[in-house]
């Protein structure tokens, strides 16, 4: 295994460890869940259907052959949480220390760099799709 293959492995389990571990908190409608996404106005179908997408970027990004999708909806996902947080619901919420911020920006990061890693996947995607029309 060379070191692009060990770093990819890498972004894509934190990613997906990180928006797994969130889980239970959506599904469960925790107290800080709950009050995130009443703040925004969308909860409780915003903060499960955020879950179940979450759930399948975790799934997709694990399995090699659909990175590439689990990566575009991580991200997708991930540019939601921040445009929340700096817009609405600040950096830091009901005194997480930015934890939440902090795991947005990372998932984020890790899935556009396994979109730049994946970028001959994605150019061949197009491709093909291109071919059919």
């Amino acid at each position: 295994m060379n070191i692009t293959t060990v770093f990819n492995w890498v972004l894509r389990v934190v990613a997906a460890l990180i928006m797994l571990q969130t889980l239970f908190f959506k599904f469960s409608a925790s107290e800080e869940s709950v009050y995130i996404f009443s703040t925004i106005g969308i909860e409780p179908w915003g903060r499960i259907a955020t879950g179940v997408m979450e759930l399948i970027a975790s799934l997709l990004l694990l399995y090699p052959r659909t990175t590439v999708f689990g990566a575009l909806l991580g991200a997708g996902i991930m540019g939601g949480a921040i445009v929340s947080h700096l817009t609405i619901l600040g950096t830091e919420v009901k005194g997480d220390g930015g934890l939440l911020f902090t795991y947005a920006v990372i998932v984020m990061v890790a899935c556009l760099l396994l979109l730049y890693f994946n970028r001959r996947t994605i150019q061949e995607l197009i491709s093909k799709m291109q071919a059919k029309q």
